[in-house]
Formats: C-alpha cells, sequence, structure tokens
C-alpha cells in the first residue's frame, strides 16, 4: 500500500484539517462516553461501553487510514499541470451530447471526489476516460447504464 496519493492543495488542507479533529477532539469525546459507561458499573453486560469502544476502534481505524494516505500524499501544483489537456486539478466543461446539456467537473483524486460539489474521481470512470483529453475532443464512456458522450468544451485551472 506504498502507492502515491494526489490531492489538490485544497483537498490536502481539509485531510489534514478533519484529522486534527479526530485526533483532538473526537478521541476526548470517545473517551469520556468510555469514562461514563464504566461508572454505570459491570462493563461486561453494558451496552454503552460496548458501543463507545467500538466507536473508538473505527476512529482509530479512520485515523490510521488518513495517517496512511498523508504519509503518501503529493500535492498537485497547479503551475506543473498543463493548460491544454485535462488533468487532475482541472475545471472541465463538457457538452452531453446524448442530452444537450452542459455539465462542468473537477477532476479530483479518489480521495477528494465529491459528486454532490461537482469532483469527480480521475480513477472513476469518466475521469478516467478524460485524463489526457483536449479541448473539442468527443469522449465516449462505457458505463452500466450505457455509453456517454461528450465533448471537451472547455479546461480551466
Amino acid at each position: 500500500m506504498s502507492s502515491t496519493v494526489y490531492f489538490t492543495r485544497a483537498g490536502h488542507e481539509k485531510l489534514v484539517k478533519e484529522l486534527t479533529y479526530l485526533k483532538t477532539v473526537r478521541r476526548r469525546e470517545i473517551s469520556k462516553q468510555i469514562g461514563e459507561a464504566r461508572a454505570h458499573g459491570d462493563i461486561s453486560e453494558n451496552a454503552e461501553y460496548d458501543a463507545a469502544k467500538e466507536a473508538q476502534g473505527m476512529l482509530e481505524k479512520r485515523i490510521y487510514e488518513m495517517e496512511s494516505r498523508l504519509g503518501r500524499a503529493r500535492i498537485i501544483e497547479e503551475e506543473n499541470i498543463p493548460d491544454d489537456k485535462v488533468y487532475i486539478g482541472a475545471i472541465v466543461k463538457l457538452k452531453d451530447l446524448n442530452r444537450e446539456r452542459t455539465l462542468c467537473y473537477t477532476l479530483v483524486s479518489e480521495e477528494e471526489a465529491d459528486y454532490a460539489q461537482g469532483k469527480i474521481s480521475t480513477a472513476a470512470p469518466v475521469g478516467r476516460a478524460l485524463l489526457g483529453k483536449e479541448e473539442g475532443d468527443v469522449v465516449n464512456i462505457k458505463v452500466p447504464a450505457g455509453t456517454l458522450s461528450y465533448e471537451i468544451l472547455e479546461i480551466s485551472r
């Protein structure tokens, strides 16, 4: 699991902020819950204690995963990315040729993907198909629901 994880600067900062919150605030909250559950007496049949310990285990696993990603992180600097092709960090304006509508996506790493915000992963079928393409290119992408056809209208940063 030593592969490099690519982040935009904003995505990296967001992950660092979340990790700090988990390690400081959330750890204390769960520790307090465990202490309160212990105070209720016998922990062998204490559902609150079991739930708090399970939450603690899940939290520690999440912290470990985040630290691992950050340890392998490489921040994509926009000045090192060509403006004429689609790469991670690019904002791509597309024309959906099947539905005659315009879409706009930002290509990001899997860790930063958030479809609701228009951020798609470069590992997802659409993101992967767009990588390396130029303005004016037509891209046909096979997805489980059929084939998507997009024309790249504009690439920006």
